[in-house]
């Protein structure tokens, strides 16, 4: 909500100040642009320690499997 209310009073701003409607465009394009690549970084840093604890948790549970396959190959029931 804060990024639409940005971008509605940067477009009056610049109606006020006489660009003119095609500037106006471009500039709030940018700035629609700008203020979306920073809204996802913001998020990707928010959500960062979520982000790791799956990864490690994935990083286990393979790791986990590996051992077992591992064993179950050194296995002498297995064998024929």
């Amino acid at each position: 909500m804060f990024e639409f209310l940005f971008l509605l009073t940067f477009a009056l701003v610049l109606v006020f100040t006489g660009v003119s409607i095609i500037g106006m465009m471009i500039a709030v394009a940018a700035g629609f642009a700008i203020m979306a690549v920073v809204g996802m970084l913001g998020l990707v840093i928010k959500l960062l320690p979520w982000i790791l604890l799956i990864a490690v948790v994935i990083w286990l549970v393979r790791d986990n499997k590996e051992v077992q396959n591992y064993k179950e190959r050194l296995s002498r029931s297995r064998r024929y």
